[in-house]
């Protein structure tokens, strides 16, 4: 039988150090690095974040089947990652426990040789971090399944009858809260008995126990189907791998469920236990060791950590909150994606630079609109626009799609619930209002406005949804995009101020190269208060102009000496390479490659000076 009573003080107190100083790195990985509340916010691509409602009635839903009761208890701790500090403890706080009981397993087959092996599962829960994606209830799946097998562990050197009464009741605590996750015990559990305690009768009931268990209690007694008994809650699990954004992940998963089993038929198998070894002074060791640890799981981290989905999230996660300068940084750093360029255009909008820097960034003829057919989950990123716009009705299919793709999200019941205060639909809105009322972090805002509908149910004096109001038209028809403008003049024709619906009408003009509708509608700057013409306006009107020999009214207007200057250098530049565009193209990018000059000429935008 294992023996863990004789260990080195120095060692035990040098383990507790390299493990502190591990874990102190990857909180701080995780916190500064990761930032955990963007996958709380998802980034309009993790589908499998769990919804949290305060109430009884909500935790009612979790008792009725195995699995559920870890799954509250995740989908409440899922909500911390709302503060990154909350959110790294508890992601560290899952690694650190579950180093700590594969340690413990470890020990208890006297692999010490072995103890390395402790550190593999927390650098393998960073990655799937690294990578943006959510697993954290497999995880704690997995967690309950190791507490448990050590928790056998502990009373396994009892008697044969005492041992196996024990094993069953862990069995059917174990499968109750945490589901499919219970054949991971009884598999490490059937191991320790057969590979290193010998005692071969218990081991054959702890593996043939992996079969009935879940079979009484799952399929007999709560009536769940037979593929929701053996693998609700395992990596395979359905709901864990709904979205190809999370199936790249299945094989860290796959490992870190597989990882003790290996290591326990290894050990056992190949004797391990019995092998001496040179011993190496403690005090020498362990500074060693924490290095090589610390450098294996540093390059672990920098390696896998995705920073270009770090960026699509925080382009999301700002967008959300209308923090748009954060916006068009954090799209600067994903060139090529559709959901950026979609979201930078709009910030553009909203810090008065659509007019300036469009071109800035490689444009086509979806990214305005976010048209793409690829983008699946593309309602969510649309919603936005369509709600600036005054598109409610548009906004609202929108957000309601991204509610059956997405669940319940906060911030989903958020904008459903706003767009249908807008359009004065007040009994929907009470409906989100309500549901948003049982959240941890949005419930103030909810009944804030379940008390202004009940004092003034038009919300008269919201001033945000009477502007908005002042923009939606009663009826919307046809799809935008770059070639299709007509709603964008319909909503002009409900309301002329319609700042964006004017920048994004000559957005679609200026991409589609359609320079007398550019010129045409000039006079609806007098509609606004700019203190210029925009210069990627002046650009097109100086290309026009040249191109037609038509003088432009500009509604007594300028047209400024830089965009002047501009033209001539660039026409300058042409006839230096004998107007030949291609050999021109390399200088004319490096510095004009953000001008309509350039897009017009060539095609395409978004090259850096």
């Amino acid at each position: 039988m294992p023996n863990l009573s004789r260990k080195s003080p120095v060692l035990n107190h040098s383990e507790l150090i390299q493990g502190l100083v591990f874990f102190i790195f990857f909180y701080l990985w995780v916190w500064l690095k990761i930032d955990p509340r963007l996958i709380y916010y998802g980034g309009g691509v993790v589908t499998n974040f769990p919804v949290f409602y305060r109430g009884w009635s909500f935790f009612v839903q979790f008792t009725s089947y195995p699995g559920g009761p870890l799954e509250y208890i995740s989908a409440f701790s899922s909500q911390l990652l709302y503060y990154p500090l909350a959110g790294a403890l508890v992601i560290t706080l899952s690694a650190l426990l579950i180093s700590l009981f594969t340690d413990i397993f470890i020990k208890a087959i006297n692999g010490r040789r072995l103890r390395w092996v402790s550190f593999i599962p927390p650098i393998l829960v960073l990655i799937t971090y690294n990578q943006y994606t959510y697993h954290f209830v497999t995880i704690m799946a997995l967690l309950a399944a190791l507490s448990f097998a050590c928790l056998y562990l502990m009373v396994a050197k009892t008697k044969r009858p005492v041992s196996l009464i024990i094993f069953l009741v862990l069995s059917i605590i174990l499968y109750y809260i945490a589901g499919g996750a219970y054949l991971l015990f009884a598999v490490l559990c059937g191991l320790y008995e057969l590979l290193f305690s010998r005692r071969l009768w218990i081991a054959l009931i702890c593996l043939l126990s992996a079969a009935v268990i879940p079979y009484i209690e799952g399929v007999l007694i709560f009536g769940v189907s037979i593929i929701n008994a053996f693998g609700y809650l395992l990596p395979f699990c359905g709901k864990t791998f709904s979205a190809e954004a999370h199936k790249k992940m299945a094989v860290i998963v796959y490992i870190l469920y597989l990882l003790l089993p290996l290591t326990a038929v290894a050990a056992g198998l190949c004797g391990l236990a019995g092998w001496k070894r040179r011993e190496i002074k403690p005090l020498l060791r362990w500074p060693i060791g924490l290095c090589l640890l610390l450098a294996v799981a540093g390059v672990a981290a920098f390696f896998t950590h995705n920073d270009r989905q770090k960026a699509l999230f925080e382009v999301d996660y700002y967008s959300y909150h209308h923090k748009w300068p954060e916006v068009i940084q954090a799209a600067r750093r994903c060139y090529g994606s559709y959901a950026a360029a979609h979201a930078f255009n709009r910030a553009l909008y909203h810090t008065g630079r659509l007019g300036y820097d469009m071109f800035s960034y490689p444009q086509d003829s979806h990214t305005l609109f976010l048209t793409v057919k690829s983008r699946t989950s593309g309602f969510w990123e649309r919603a936005g626009v369509y709600l600036d716009l005054g598109l409610m009705n548009m906004a609202e299919y929108a957000m309601t799609q991204s509610l059956e793709i997405f669940g319940q999200r906060p911030m989903i019941l958020k904008e459903l619930a706003f767009i249908n205060m807008v359009k004065g639909s007040t009994g929907t809105a009470r409906t989100y209002l309500g549901a948003l009322s049982k959240t941890l972090f949005d419930a103030d805002w909810a009944n804030d406005y379940l008390n202004r509908l009940e004092s003034d149910p038009n919300l008269s004096a919201d001033k945000e949804i009477q502007r908005l109001r002042g923009l939606m038209m009663e009826k919307e028809y046809g799809a935008l995009s770059f070639e299709n403008v007509d709603m964008l003049l319909a909503l002009l024709q409900k309301n002329r101020q319609n700042q964006m619906a004017f920048e994004y009408l000559m957005a679609c003009y200026l991409a589609t190269a359609q320079l007398d509708k550019v010129v045409q509608n000039l006079e609806r700057l007098d509609d606004f208060d700019y203190p210029r013409i925009p210069p990627l306006y002046e650009e097109a009107v100086l290309i026009y102009q040249s191109a037609t020999d038509r003088k432009a009214d500009l509604r007594g207007r300028q047209i400024s000496l830089e965009s002047h200057q501009r033209f001539e250098a660039i026409n300058q530049t042409f006839s230096f390479y004998l107007g030949d565009k291609k050999a021109a193209a390399g200088e004319l990018a490096k510095y004009y490659g953000d001008s309509y000059f350039f897009y017009y000429t060539y095609g395409f935008s978004g090259m850096k000076k």
